[in-house]
């Protein structure tokens, strides 16, 4: 009974905390330039200076708008953010992809793959502003390339990975994803649930947090936007495995 206590009074405080998000740090717009020479567009919410940092990455079609609503709710857990417009993409929730229109303005490649050098400038900009081990957090085609760049890159602490998937032709992400060595969040809808098992098999257990909604959920980090009827579930594993993620230090 003690336990079960101990469970409610947890929750409560993980959605209290949610709750008081409402409360939303403004963004910043910032921009960077990748070895290639693209300018690349960023939203940069700042809550405390010496907090570590999550680098957010939209899904295919989508823009930093992705995370509009979520990154202002990341900040109350103790983390600054860095959404980016990576080069393939469009528009999310009214926000127009900048990079990819530059990218398309200079005749650049824009395939999936094609963001790599966007994020390694994104992990650069952030590392110049806090030597903290980075979250690095991807969506959909985001997530596997998430995956690829974590085990090469040393500056990345943990992932969180929200619809991962065998999207680059020639590429196995299941065998990037084997080579990671930091804690690991994934979660998708559900019926992309055997799909991120599948993906993520090689993970070692110890490190790997697996989250499949019981309701039909949403592909890629949209499941948290508040449109979705199970948003708060989709919260509530990634928060508990952020209390669990700060526990470990």
């Amino acid at each position: 009974m003690f336990c079960r206590v101990k469970q409610i009074v947890l929750i409560a405080l993980l959605l209290g905390s949610l709750v008081n998000a409402l409360n939303a740090n403004a963004q910043q717009t910032v921009t960077f330039v990748t070895k290639d020479g693209l300018t690349v567009t960023a939203d940069h919410y700042v809550a405390d200076v010496d907090y570590p940092y999550i680098l957010l990455l939209h899904q295919a079609g989508f823009s930093r708008g992705e995370y509009r609503e979520i990154a202002p709710k990341l900040t109350k857990l103790g983390y600054n953010c860095l959404a980016i417009d990576q080069r393939s993409g469009y528009e999310a929730c009214f926000v127009p992809n900048l990079t990819a229109a530059r990218a398309a303005e200079k005749g650049l490649s824009q395939a999936y793959v094609d963001a790599i050098p966007d994020i390694e400038a994104a992990l650069a900009y952030i590392k110049q502003r806090c030597d903290k081990p980075i979250v690095l957090w991807g969506s959909s085609y985001s997530a596997s390339l998430a995956l690829m760049l974590a085990p090469r890159d040393l500056r990345v602490g943990a992932l969180v990975v929200f619809s991962p998937g065998e999207y680059f032709p020639g590429q196995e992400i299941a065998a990037s994803a084997a080579k990671v060595s930091v804690p690991v969040f994934v979660t998708s809808s559900h019926g992309e649930c055997e799909q991120i098992r599948q993906v993520c098999a090689g993970i070692k257990p110890e490190l790997l947090t697996v989250y499949c909604p019981t309701m039909p959920g949403e592909h890629g980090s949209k499941a948290l936007w508040e449109t979705n009827p199970c948003y708060s579930d989709y919260w509530l594993a990634v928060m508990m495995f952020f209390s669990r993620l700060k526990n470990q230090k």
